[in-house]
């Protein structure tokens, strides 16, 4: 049995890909996810019962990142070379941004979610005492470069469907 899934062997089984043989380069990737609040949460994230919501959210982004072979089974160890957290505030919550840039054989993919994740996850820790009903949501890869496959772009590949969907089909 063939399969598209790299983390699967002939037998549909998981496991971790070997990647002894792919050349060391540099691998960026970036994600971004939302926290939905309040505007009134929004306005105190700054100066909360727990403290600075900001700090700590953008601080748990980095310290996950560092350590996302721990949350992902088959996730390999990266040197990390940057992590860059922004928490942005947006109608209606918070934009959660990060970008990860590693020197390795394998992408940074997964280190750019966890560390959305892991500071949405922190933000929510630090404003769920003045709002329970926070939502995460929207967490999503947005580019990626380096490696085999090349660079990816979430904003190129919806400009490549709006440019197709516009194109009427030949005759």
């Amino acid at each position: 049995m063939t399969t598209p899934f790299s983390h699967l062997d002939a037998l549909g089984q998981a496991h971790m890909v070997d990647v002894s043989g792919k050349k060391v380069t540099r691998r960026v990737a970036a994600a971004s996810c939302r926290v939905v609040l309040n505007r009134s949460t929004v306005a105190r994230l700054g100066d909360l019962p727990k403290g600075d919501a900001f700090s700590v959210a953008r601080l748990a982004g980095i310290q996950a990142a560092k350590r996302t072979d721990e949350w992902i089974p088959l996730a390999h160890p990266l040197p990390l070379d940057r992590v860059e957290i922004e928490i942005e505030p947006i109608e209606g919550g918070v934009e959660i941004r990060s970008q990860v840039v590693a020197t390795a054989r394998t992408g940074a993919e997964m280190e750019a979610l966890v560390a959305c994740s892991a500071a949405a996850l922190a933000l929510y820790d630090m404003v769920k005492a003045v709002e329970k009903g926070a939502v995460i949501t929207d967490l999503r890869l947005e580019s990626k470069i380096g490696g085999k496959s090349g660079s990816w772009s979430r904003e190129s590949e919806s400009l490549q469907e709006t440019a197709s969907a516009s194109i009427p089909p030949e005759k």
